[in-house]
C-alpha cells in the first residue's frame, strides 16, 4: 500500500525529510507522495516515518494503490538496487 497526502496537508515541511525513498515531494500546492516510491518504510522501519510525524494525520493509504508487505518489501528491494 504507497501512502497518499490529502488536501488537508499544512505544507508544515516535516514529512520530506523523514522519508528514506525520497517519495516525498512538494507538489503544486501541497507535498505528494510518489507511488513508486513509497514502501511504507517496509525495509527501513517498522512504520511509517512520514505518518509519525504528520501533526494534522493526513496521510493515509492510497485506495488506488493496495499493495501486501511482500509487495512493498519488493518495491524495497528494486529501489534499493536501483540507489546510486
Amino acid at each position: 500500500m504507497a501512502l497518499m497526502i490529502t488536501d488537508e496537508c499544512i505544507n508544515c515541511d516535516v514529512c520530506e525529510p523523514e522519508c528514506p525513498n525520497e517519495a516525498i515531494f512538494l507538489g503544486p500546492e501541497i507535498y505528494e507522495i510518489n507511488p513508486d516510491k513509497c514502501t511504507e518504510c517496509v525495509g527501513h522501519f517498522d512504520e511509517p516515518q512520514c505518518v509519525q510525524v504528520c501533526p494534522v494525520a493526513c496521510i493515509p493509504v492510497n485506495p488506488e494503490r493496495v499493495e501486501g508487505r511482500d509487495a512493498l518489501l519488493a518495491k524495497f528491494r528494486l529501489l534499493q538496487q536501483s540507489a546510486p
